[in-house]
């Protein structure tokens, strides 16, 4: 029971931190934004997936937001993105 409550205490932090640093999905440029960089990811088998891809990979640049500027493939998508601060 103890260690139920210690994870249910982890996991809700940590849902609350990553939301506050996730960078937004927008449909241009931010206005109080600057582009700082463009980004890609591979191997993604969904549109979902490679959102969530892209969305990570902007996060780990320290992006606060970014924009899908191209995807494509077959069996496996790869998608581009420019990140905006």
């Amino acid at each position: 029971m103890k260690n139920l409550k210690l994870t249910l205490a982890a996991l809700t932090l940590a849902s609350l931190s990553f939301g506050s640093f996730a960078a937004d999905l927008v449909q241009s440029q931010p206005g109080d934004q600057q582009k700082v960089g463009v980004i890609t990811v591979s191997g993604a088998s969904d549109l979902t997936s490679l959102e969530s891809s892209l969305a990570a990979k902007a996060d780990q640049a320290g992006a606060k937001s970014f924009r899908i500027i191209g995807a494509g493939g077959n069996n496996q998508l790869h998608g581009t993105a420019e990140i905006y601060q």
